[in-house]
């Protein structure tokens, strides 16, 4: 896999449509997410913790999840950033 900045201020290079999963992960380095669909994103982080987030339409929310969960997200249009 290519090496990727881990600057975080730095523009993203990539992006991946997610499609939620209660057992896939996302590739990792992802930065941010984009939500194309307003609803409830369930994400996991690297600790294993899942947490519920509410998000608008076009929002793009600040956080490098390992997994968004198919259980407890109903937001539609998620795009990882990386």
């Amino acid at each position: 896999m290519a090496s990727f900045d881990a600057n975080q201020t730095a523009p993203v290079r990539r992006w991946k449509a997610v499609v939620p999963s209660d057992a896939g992960v996302l590739a990792s380095g992802c930065r941010s997410l984009y939500v194309g669909g307003a609803g409830n994103l369930a994400l996991k982080d690297d600790k294993g913790n899942v947490v519920v987030f509410a998000a608008q339409d076009g929002a793009i929310l600040p956080f490098g999840p390992t997994q968004v969960m198919l259980t407890g997200t109903t937001a539609t249009g998620i795009v990882a950033l990386y």
